[in-house]
């Protein structure tokens, strides 16, 4: 018998996982996926009945729905203490919560970027803080961010999205170094366009020939949210315990064009 068993690298049964983000798009099918795997899960968002058609979509036993709005007062540290405090400590945590919403620079306010930067990246800040508390997190455990190529790229009208997804990326490098004596891990899964809402409203933002184009740039077409799901069930199992700070890209070979 080696260290890890060699035969379930990719185990995720009985691991407690938090997936924020849950309601719809790529989080939904993270939660999902992470059902199927033998995972509780805990979904957050801020749309409860979301929430609930989630949780009528997971396999198995003893998911919780905890609604939760980044956006709020209330204390993210304190929140996420109760929560491990009623169920049990977490294994993992997935932060897929986050906002595409393309503006060009003239047309950007102060308010708009500051919203854009709370969502993608102080409630990405808050949590990371809120995870690494006493009786919150298990040794051992993971946290995996959503980024997007748009922090490695850009897109017009893009500008506060593609700084909010680098802040993301150079966050998961420095926090993987900090809480790696706490043995606590710390990744990105770094997207191209995958079929999901926020991509849709892009393409009624930047019409039809543009997002032709976008297309275009990815290989091997766009993605689907199951993709991600399955980069994401790696990063939270065993399998990569040696891998921590990095951004693991998913993209369809957009980032190689």
């Amino acid at each position: 018998m080696t260290e890890q068993s060699s035969n379930t690298p990719f185990s995720l049964m009985d691991r407690h996982i938090l997936v924020t983000g849950a309601s719809s798009g790529i989080g939904r099918q993270v939660a999902v996926w992470l059902s199927e795997q033998g995972a509780r899960v805990v979904l957050t968002a801020r749309d409860s009945e979301r929430l609930h058609a989630t949780h009528d979509m997971l396999e198995g036993e003893g998911h919780r729905i905890a609604p939760f709005d980044f956006l709020s007062d209330i204390d993210v540290s304190m929140w996420l203490k109760e929560l491990a405090k009623d169920a049990s400590p977490l294994d993992g945590m997935v932060h897929a919560a986050g906002v595409q919403t393309p503006r060009p620079i003239r047309a950007s306010s102060l308010n708009y970027w500051n919203t854009l930067m709370s969502t993608n990246v102080t409630s990405a800040f808050s949590l990371i803080k809120a995870f690494r508390q006493k009786g919150v997190c298990r040794q051992g455990s993971s946290i995996v961010l959503l980024s997007s190529v748009m922090a490695q790229a850009a897109e017009p009208a893009l500008l506060g999205y593609c700084a909010s997804k680098g802040a993301i990326e150079s966050m998961v490098r420095a926090a993987a170094l900090e809480l790696a004596p706490e043995g606590i891990r710390v990744n990105a899964v770094t997207p191209g366009a995958v079929r999901t809402e926020m991509v849709d409203s892009l393409k009624g933002l930047v019409g039809e020939g543009a997002m032709r184009t976008i297309e275009e740039k990815h290989a091997l077409g766009l993605g689907s949210p199951l993709d991600v799901a399955y980069a994401v069930h790696y990063l939270l199992s065993p399998a990569a315990r040696w891998v921590t700070g990095t951004s693991l890209v998913v993209d369809g070979g957009y980032l190689a064009a």
